[in-house]
């Protein structure tokens, strides 16, 4: 069964304890079983009809056996779910601080006096900019030498990746294949910046992104999310928010914990990597 079209509505009010979407938006998404998907285009007005997911292999045809959420049990569900980030956390501390320690030394043992962290700013839930933390696993010039490999991207904007990417150190290879560079990020989950499953923050601003792309913030950000378990690096960015839009369409205790346990075995076959 494929994802089929979402509509984008204007001007309806958004409901108690979500975040008020942009101006003339409303991040309601309507997901009925469907056929043949859209074209999308970048000139397409926010109400136009857009399509969830993708035709090809990286589909999610998983996601359609959760059904809308109500509105009403909105506000409930994010209590209990921030609840629950933090208590997971903090149980799981004995595991990933020590891991976290040992890895924090390796990085400042291989480059004194140097950042042990990568310190971006990322657009998270609301559009609210915040500082994210991973371990550096780049040059420390890496972003002055970015502009010279511009010409090596394998993506179209707004993402940019290069592979093999010249930046990255040896050991800067082994911890982004095993996601252990994204370890940090359970201090920002404390702090209240991103939740354990969300859409992932980006360093765009909102100014970045389409209209219709923008409900992608009405979530908390997350450290994995759909698309991390639809292919990881593979998927297009708009099919990337696609698949967010409809995790945030159906967002609930179920799918959070399907999406938590699809991750163990990407980062262990080191998938998308």
């Amino acid at each position: 069964m494929a994802l089929a079209p979402l509509r984008l509505t204007t001007g309806r009010r958004p409901s108690r304890g979500r975040h008020r979407a942009p101006r003339g938006v409303s991040p309601r998404l309507l997901l009925t079983p469907g056929g043949a998907l859209p074209t999308l285009g970048s000139s397409a007005p926010p109400t136009a009809v857009r399509a969830v997911g993708a035709t090809g292999p990286l589909a999610c045809s998983w996601l359609t056996r959760y059904p809308s959420r109500e509105a009403g049990a909105v506000q409930r569900y994010e209590r209990i779910k921030r609840a629950t980030d933090v208590a997971v956390v903090l149980v799981m501390a004995p595991l990933w601080l020590p891991l976290v320690c040992l890895v924090a030394l390796v990085i400042a043992a291989g480059s004194p006096g140097h950042p042990v962290l990568f310190k971006q700013q990322r657009t998270g839930r609301g559009m609210r900019r915040f500082v994210i933390y991973k371990f550096r696993t780049m040059v420390p010039n890496a972003d002055e030498l970015k502009a010279q490999l511009q010409h090596l991207n394998l993506r179209t904007w707004p993402d940019f990746k290069v592979d093999p990417d010249p930046r990255v150190t040896r050991l800067g290879r082994f911890l982004r294949c095993t996601s252990l560079d994204e370890l940090p990020q359970l201090f920002n989950v404390l702090r209240g910046d991103m939740s354990l499953v969300g859409p992932r923050p980006t360093s765009l601003r909102p100014e970045a992104y389409e209209p219709w792309q923008l409900a992608r913030f009405d979530g908390p950000s997350g450290l994995t999310g759909a698309w991390q378990v639809a292919g990881r690096a593979h998927p297009s960015f708009d099919e990337r928010v696609r698949l967010d839009l409809a995790y945030l369409e159906r967002a609930c205790w179920r799918l959070d914990a399907e999406i938590l346990l699809r991750t163990v075995p990407e980062l262990l076959l080191r998938k998308g990597a």
